[in-house]
């Protein structure tokens, strides 16, 4: 069941389609307080108009195999979780795992545990679902959230090419099993 959590002062919520517009402003917001310092102006506008755009949120949103939630603290939304499960997984479309394809925080809420937080909601998702493993892509360069990952029992398993506008990055794939 799709329900609301608390943990704390913090609000796990699902998204639902009515919340299209707040999820398109926080996946940009985050998106840009993230990755614009270290990359190119151009990159990170094509990245926004197709990755993030109205009718391709709508479209996720709609997949059955993918669930939004919101971080919410003080009734501000604070971060997000996008996680894929099937043929909604961006690569690699294992069954009986789950892929986490995005978790922000905005800066201004950062240093609070709702990282951690949205990553254990992640992880009771698998649960609940009978999944035996967690697995995410993160860029090489983003060395806090490897450090992140590393210290909640994620491990590196591979890689893959993330095409960030013109810009072809290299992401490291993660994965814990669950339980771990």
């Amino acid at each position: 069941m799709d329900e609301e959590r608390t943990s704390g002062d913090v609000t796990m919520r699902p998204v639902a389609l009515a919340d299209l517009d707040e999820l398109q402003r926080i996946s940009r917001r985050t998106f840009v307080e993230t990755f614009a310092a270290v990359n190119t102006p151009a990159d990170i506008e094509a990245y926004l108009a197709d990755r993030l755009s109205t009718e391709r949120l709508q479209a996720e949103l709609a997949d059955p195999g993918s669930t939004f939630r919101f971080a919410v603290l003080n009734g501000r939304t604070a971060g997000y979780l996008k996680v894929n499960t099937g043929r909604a997984q961006t690569e690699l479309q294992e069954e009986g795992s789950l892929e986490i394809e995005r978790i922000y925080v905005l800066a201004e809420f950062q240093g609070r545990r709702i990282g951690l937080l949205l990553l254990e909601e992640a992880l009771r998702i698998a649960r609940d679902q009978g999944l035996r493993s967690v697995w995410l892509g993160v860029w090489e360069r983003n060395t806090k959230a490897i450090a992140f990952y590393r210290k909640n029992g994620f491990a590196a398993f591979g890689q893959h090419v993330f095409k960030l506008g013109g810009d072809e990055q290299v992401d490291l794939l993660m994965r814990r099993p669950i339980g771990a």
